[in-house]
């Protein structure tokens, strides 16, 4: 895919801090100006990570880099905050009045509902703005791997906005737990020319054997599809510490599966807040890599990320 402007982004500098990082996924968001449900609508909706009331406040560029510090941010690739669904535009028309302000984010994934009568119409007017590289809309999914019933990625409807990605040089996040990843990877076979970025690990918030065992094979069947990477983020517990004993494993698996070339780290903040800091999160990162080539730490930590999002 041919890569659009980043005015908003500034250049690599020579010699670049070995804390300088490129954030493949992190979101701002003010609910106090803009409508947000998840944010704003009361009560707060079951969360995978517990009470998230904390983060229901406004999360601009400042906090954000506040909270990486000591780590710098490079870049950085927002990610759609599930702003109101009536107005996908006006999302990233607000991104576009940030990034002119602040510098960041980098490049944007906007929010666009495949399945919805105007998807061919929001697609297209998402892919002008120069900074928007991808799209996520989550797929209807099943609550869990025993409920065998076919997934959002097998609609036909579904499949039909999908197709319209790759003609408005568009990549697509992926977000969806492990037990639909053998359909994402029909849709990747499906449709070989649009780049897939699976969010969150695949989501392998199962600890258990069985869990992680049936997580571990979703995701070596997803990594033979040469046009799926994947992020690593969001893999914290709720209610336990983000520790390198409880998130290694988790780190290396998905790294052995994809390879270094097609992994990146991101802090999935502020939403991650809730679990650990960002320092806590990209120190633990730091250390399960250590063993890496300093090319495939670059990698992981900033090159792959500037090239599948299209930021050089």
């Amino acid at each position: 895919m041919e890569g659009r402007s980043t005015e908003a982004a500034a250049p690599t500098p020579d010699g670049a801090s070995a804390l300088s990082v490129v954030d493949a996924h992190h979101h701002v968001w003010d609910p106090t100006r803009h409508y947000y449900p998840w944010l704003c609508d009361e009560p707060p909706i079951p969360f995978r990570y517990g009470d998230y009331r904390e983060i229901r406040r406004p999360y601009l560029p400042p906090d954000y880099r506040a909270d990486a510090a000591p780590y710098l941010i490079e870049r950085s690739v927002y990610v759609e905050a599930e702003w109101d669904p009536t107005d996908p535009i006006g999302e990233m028309r607000y991104i576009d009045d940030l990034r002119r302000e602040h510098g960041l984010p980098t490049v944007a994934v906007a929010q666009a509902r495949l399945d919805a009568p105007d998807a061919a119409a929001v697609l297209e007017q998402q892919a002008a703005f120069p900074f928007v590289r991808s799209v996520r809309h989550k797929p209807r999914a099943n609550r869990s791997p025993s409920d065998g019933a076919p997934g959002g990625m097998t609609d036909a409807r579904w499949c039909e906005g999908f197709a319209q990605l790759a003609r408005n040089d568009l990549r697509f996040d992926l977000q969806t737990p492990w037990w639909h990843l053998a359909e994402a990877a029909r849709l990747a076979a499906d449709f070989p020319d649009t780049q897939i970025i699976l969010n969150h690990a695949g989501l392998p918030a199962d600890r258990s054997t069985e869990g992680l065992a049936g997580w571990a094979k979703a995701m070596r069947d997803l990594a033979a599809c040469p046009n799926v990477a994947v992020k690593i983020s969001g893999i914290g517990q709720p209610g336990q510490a983000w520790t390198v004993a409880a998130n290694g494993a988790i780190v290396r698996t998905v790294i052995e599966r994809f390879g270094p070339t097609r992994c990146m780290f991101a802090s999935n903040f502020p939403v991650d807040s809730v679990c650990a800091s960002f320092a806590t999160i990209f120190d633990g990162f730091r250390e399960i890599v250590h063993d890496l080539s300093a090319a495939e730490q670059r990698a992981l930590f900033r090159d792959n990320a500037i090239r599948l999002y299209a930021m050089e």
